[in-house]
């Protein structure tokens, strides 16, 4: 390995065991003062201990930032991607892709703020989120130096892991010593699971892989009907109770786990060039996913639903790679924006053993004509004799190669 010169380094640091290995393997291999940020985005762990971990490993008080980034999450991060719909190859909501770049960024900010020279993370080098968290970092400082150990040191397994951490002293969970069966990683708008056990694609997923749902067979037997309120394309209400972003993602989560909403099992093609199975639990996303759409059903034009819609795998793709900060996504997401100006009102739906179903929506801009769909007497909104001359026009072409086709006897 060779050795770049670096005084002072900012550390995605978790408190787990890989990301203290890493803080120590930072001061001792490159002799360099380390910087914790430690990220709450609504992952369900308590991060006290990470601040007493670090404090333990040396870390100075004042070079230890943990940093609640929910709202921030939600609101600048979660919430614009909904708007876009965006489903990566179909399925997936991008639950931890549109986490890294939020974290990145604090990663640089923190660098600014103490001086740092060097920012560092715990990603693999078979993964995306090296990608993801690499990308972020140069695009907002590009002179940045940047640390990936998975890619430089030779702890390249977990008995070496151990190893390390046993010389230095620092602690090991007592379920931290055992192979873990899969790895996690969670934050509030979904938990992931990959690795190990789940490996093999034609393997159903054991109930422990399931942390934030019940089994759909387990839910409920009566429906839950639950109503969201929608300002400018953004969830804003539940059941007429006005909620910040962040709350209101955990209400939804709440629904969606008792109800047996939002998981996925899919095998996915990485940006690395591989592909993966992952497990994924996304419950309030599932329910906002669907809830947008349906409140969009009634307030977009047709042009721009369908324009939308060809543009969402490419929105997708841009998040999924990590492009967060880059200019096309800025462009899709000003055309996405530009949008969502009239989608306003409410949408009701029912949630039952997995599923979310619509059963109503409205809204005070509504495009949806009663007077223009209606099988009784439209007074005149409508004339249908004018449908035959408009699918004379449509057919026109079609009936011209029908009739290249009869005198080339086909």
């Amino acid at each position: 390995m060779t050795v770049r010169s670096v005084k002072k380094v900012v550390l995605a640091y978790s408190g787990g065991l890989d990301t203290s290995v890493i803080l120590k393997w930072l001061q001792t291999a490159y002799g360099a003062e380390v910087v914790t940020f430690t990220a709450d985005l609504g992952q369900g762990e308590e991060l006290g201990p990470a601040r007493k971990k670090a404090e333990m490993l040396g870390i100075k008080s004042e070079n230890i930032f943990i940093e609640d980034l929910r709202e921030e999450f939600v609101r600048d991060y979660v919430f614009p991607m909904f708007r876009a719909n965006a489903l990566y190859e179909g399925v997936y909501l991008l639950g931890t892709s549109i986490a890294r770049p939020l974290i990145g960024k604090r990663q640089i900010e923190i660098a600014k703020q103490v001086g740092a020279d060097a920012v560092c993370h715990g990603a693999t080098g078979k993964g995306n989120d090296q990608v993801r968290f690499e990308l972020a970092y140069y695009a907002l400082n590009p002179d940045i130096k940047v640390i990936a150990p998975w890619r430089e040191w030779d702890l390249t397994s977990r008995t070496k892991l151990i190893e390390f951490a046993e010389k230095y002293q620092i602690p090991i969970a007592k379920d931290k010593r055992g192979e873990a069966p899969f790895s996690v990683d969670a934050n509030m708008l979904h938990s992931s699971s990959e690795g190990k056990i789940l490996e093999d694609p034609n393997i159903e997923p054991h109930v422990d892989v399931f942390q934030r749902t019940v089994s759909p067979e387990a839910a409920p037997d009566k429906a839950t009907i639950i109503e969201v309120g929608f300002e400018k394309g953004d969830a804003v209400s539940i059941d007429g109770k006005a909620l910040s972003p962040a709350q209101l993602l955990i209400a939804l989560n709440a629904l969606g786990r008792d109800n047996g909403i939002g998981r996925v099992d899919l095998v996915e093609n990485r940006f690395v060039g591989m592909k993966s199975r992952g497990v994924y639990e996304t419950p309030g996303g599932t329910i906002l996913y669907s809830a947008h759409r349906a409140i969009e059903s009634i307030t977009l034009d047709r042009g721009a639903a369908h324009l939308k819609d060809e543009l969402m795998p490419k929105y997708a793709e841009t998040v999924y790679y990590g492009f967060w900060f880059s200019p096309e996504r800025e462009m899709l997401q000003a055309l996405i924006d530009k949008s969502q100006e009239c989608v306003s009102g409410t949408v009701r739906l029912k949630l039952y053993k997995g599923n979310v179903i619509v059963i109503g929506r409205s809204s005070p801009y509504s495009l949806y004509s009663q007077d223009l769909v209606t099988f009784e007497d439209d007074q005149g909104a409508y004339d249908q004799k004018d449908a035959a001359g408009f699918i004379k026009l449509q057919a026109l072409r079609l009936r011209t190669l029908a009739m290249r086709k009869r005198k080339m006897g086909k």
